[in-house]
């Protein structure tokens, strides 16, 4: 009899630990960031820059202009490009509510071919993160090479 009993409060305790595991896990699966109406929002001028055919080693900075359209100070705490390639440059001081602020990004251009590239931003904002993308080809186009007559060699071109 002893064993029973002792038995069946292991089960007791067995199930009522279960049920605590189970609520503690679904809780934590509902825990959602609560935001304030006053929380900071950004908006950007644009989500894409395309660069388009870009000549090799040139210029491959843009800009990504924003506003904080909340009611209270953003702070960008981190920006970070997909590939070493990319680089970005955030205001590191707090952006005032109607106030704007840019978001640099320098991409190499040694490289020769298509690129999309991607910048995840990540805030204080009611959006915790954000990303960008800049895209674009850059070609291999040598300056000092002249441009070959199509005519020239061809022995019945006059």
């Amino acid at each position: 009899m002893k064993i029973l009993k002792r038995e069946y409060k292991m089960r007791k305790l067995s199930l009522i630990l279960l049920i605590f595991i189970s609520a503690i896990a679904l809780k934590a699966q509902d825990k959602k960031k609560q935001v304030s109406s006053t929380a900071p929002d950004i908006k950007f001028d644009k989500m894409i820059h395309d660069y388009g055919t870009i000549r090799k080693n040139s210029d491959g900075s843009c800009e990504f202009t924003f506003k904080n359209v909340g009611k209270e100070p953003l702070v960008i705490s981190n920006a970070r490009a997909s590939c070493g390639c990319t680089v970005p440059d955030w205001p590191k001081e707090p952006i005032l509510p109607g106030k704007t602020g840019k978001i640099k990004v320098q991409y190499a251009t040694s490289r020769v071919g298509p690129f999309n590239k991607s910048i995840t931003i990540t805030s204080n904002a009611k959006e915790e993160t954000v990303v960008l993308n800049i895209k674009g080809t850059v070609e291999d186009i040598d300056e000092t090479t002249p441009v070959k007559n199509i005519s020239e060699g061809m022995p019945f071109a006059r």
